[in-house]
């Protein structure tokens, strides 16, 4: 068995009453210099709240678009002038993501660039607590964060022990207000973070587990929320499965998948889990043939129909996932959104860079294995 290190947050509160007991907690903890980054469309349910601290209280509302390094440079100032003695990140993974780097390095000299890559940071020394108002990311429970590089518009991955919050309040009313498409792509993200986890060539008994449970609770709950969005019992349980995707991300993170979904957003502005939606059942059938027995376990989890053998089991949880992504609403084809098929060539090249994750990936992708899945997929 491989060896393993699993970081997770001290302390997770799940629950409808998570948002109060949030400021109750900050309240205890004597903290002096609050500083708090929202997503724009729950600050006015949130900030309200928040006049009950005893701490003076800075906050900056984040663009709703994925994060850049010019992003962070602008809200780590803000902090700093703060001086801030905690940060608080309440929204989907982008205002999360911000908030874990703006905690790690807001009393360093390091710049993003310097931290770029894996266990480059080293040191945290202020208390994070994170929020999400999505069942997506996953960054509440994982020690990663992706930021947009202004200069050449690719993503880059920061990863870190220090990364991880100290406390995680997950609360279903915040997330009930997400609307029915959003709540698709998030949904679909965060199953992709399951599915590569689990049919991964690191894959780990210990992660399998929260993988597998993962995949299940999302299945089985997504297509409710998105019908309605208001019962919060099936929010939970989306988004119990997101943060178990969460703490995949860590000890063996995601692949192919992820890596051939990136272009798609720096170059097209593309959601990231309608991204990941548009190619999961693409790059599943690639990889079959190389994890039979994973994708067969997969189908289980899901619930379906698997067959009797091995490998129509596995077929059946591609089958499962079409069916599923099209009963979410998401389009099935890179086509639907206009990526024409001379994109291709340039959108491979990029993904090829992309190697922290496709070295992942149960079977080896090259460039030319990269082409012919978008071409599948187009």
């Amino acid at each position: 068995m491989k060896d393993l290190i699993i970081n997770q947050p001290k302390k997770l509160i799940l629950g409808e009453n998570a948002l109060n007991q949030l400021v109750d907690d900050i309240n205890a903890m004597g903290l002096r210099r609050v500083f708090i980054l929202t997503d724009p469309f729950v600050a006015s349910n949130v900030l309200p709240v928040f006049g009950r601290l005893h701490a003076e209280v800075s906050s900056v509302k984040c663009s709703g678009g994925e994060p850049t390094f010019t992003d962070f440079d602008a809200i780590v100032t803000q902090a700093r002038a703060h001086k801030a003695d905690c940060v608080v990140g309440i929204g989907g993974g982008s205002v999360l993501d911000l908030a874990k780097l703006v905690a790690a390095l807001l009393h360093s000299k390091s710049q993003l660039n310097d931290v770029v890559g894996n266990g480059l940071i080293k040191k945290r020394t202020i208390p994070l607590i994170c929020m999400p108002t999505t069942s997506g990311a996953g960054s509440e429970s994982s020690p990663n964060a992706i930021l947009i590089d202004d200069k050449d518009n690719s993503k880059k991955g920061i990863i870190d022990q220090v990364l991880m919050p100290d406390s995680v309040y997950i609360d279903p009313h915040l997330i009930s207000t997400l609307p029915p498409e959003v709540t698709a792509y998030t949904g679909l993200d965060a199953l992709t973070h399951c599915i590569e986890a689990y049919a991964n060539k690191h894959a780990h008994p210990v992660v399998d587990m929260y993988a597998l449970e993962g995949i299940r609770l999302i299945s089985q709950n997504l297509g409710t929320v998105i019908a309605n969005g208001k019962d919060l019992n099936a929010r939970t349980k989306v988004a119990l499965g997101s943060y178990y995707g969460g703490m995949c991300l860590g000890p063996v993170n995601t692949a192919a998948v992820h890596a051939l979904a990136y272009p798609l957003g720096t170059t097209y502005k593309i959601a990231h889990g309608l991204s990941n939606a548009l190619l999961l059942p693409f790059v599943l059938e690639y990889n079959l043939s190389a994890a039979p027995d994973r994708y067969a376990n997969i189908a289980l989890a899901m619930g379906g129909d698997y067959g009797t053998s091995k490998h129509d089991r596995a077929m059946a949880s591609i089958q499962l996932i079409r069916n599923f992504i099209k009963e979410c609403g998401m389009p099935s084809h890179l086509s639907a959104l206009e990526i024409s098929k001379d994109s291709i060539p340039q959108m491979a090249a990029d993904a090829m860079l992309i190697q922290r994750l496709l070295r992942n990936n149960v079977r080896e992708v090259q460039l030319e294995d990269a082409i012919s899945i978008y071409q599948s997929a187009l």
